[in-house]
């Protein structure tokens, strides 16, 4: 292997400085089916954005809302017999994912979907989850929310740890590199059943087996 483009998920700086000290090299891309497919792309640099818009492709970000124009979007989805257009009346695809842009590059914070407040305070699950995969024991790690009466909602933390992990304190690794109120109350270990082969994670299949583990 010599080079790959990753894409699909928030891509950690820690897996691309490691492939190229295996000497593979890394493009992180950012994409979506409806724009067929790629919007930005750059060789990985170290920081954490996905690069500037490809030719053809506009961004612009509205109340922190990632929305994206361009000529190879698709006409609209066919549902229930009619074509539903992608676009409101500018011409503007709005994606439902976070993002900001500094000096025209993006950078992806996560889905506005899986945003959960815990005492007024917003959690967004792929900020957090950006600073433990940054252990070098954790393979990944997902963070859903878990009701409760007095915050509203919680964080919980599943993590998928290496293989020679034992015993790892990452309540204590995370004290004094999240906030308070994004620190998990607690770590569960990713279950076989929930990895799919390898195939991207169910976030919805995920938290219904942490709130089923947390009510008993």
């Amino acid at each position: 292997l010599k080079a790959v483009l990753l894409g699909g998920a928030v891509i950690p700086v820690e897996l691309t400085d490691q492939a190229s000290k295996q000497g593979i090299r890394c493009w992180c891309g950012y994409g979506l089916t409806e724009f067929a497919s790629t919007v930005c792309a750059k060789e990985a640099d170290g920081s954490d954005d996905v690069g500037a818009p490809l030719p053809g492709r506009e961004i612009r970000i509205v109340d922190n809302e990632v929305w994206l124009r361009a000529a190879s979007m698709a006409e609209g989805y066919w549902r229930d017999g009619k074509l539903i257009p992608l676009v409101n009346g500018e011409g503007w695809f709005a994606t439902r994912d976070r993002g900001e842009l500094n000096h025209g590059r993006l950078t992806i914070a996560g889905r506005l979907d899986n945003l959960f407040f815990s005492g007024g305070e917003g959690i967004q699950p792929e900020e957090v989850e950006r600073v433990i995969n940054a252990h070098p024991l954790v393979q990944q790690a997902f963070v859903v929310p878990v009701e409760d009466k007095e915050f509203g909602h919680r964080p919980v933390a599943v993590v998928e740890y290496a293989s020679q992990a034992g015993d790892v304190n990452l309540a204590e690794w995370v004290r004094d590199k999240l906030a308070r109120f994004q620190q998990p109350v607690r770590w569960l270990t990713l279950p076989s059943e929930l990895k799919n082969g390898g195939i991207k994670i169910s976030r919805r299949a995920l938290q219904q087996w942490v709130c089923k583990i947390c009510k008993n």
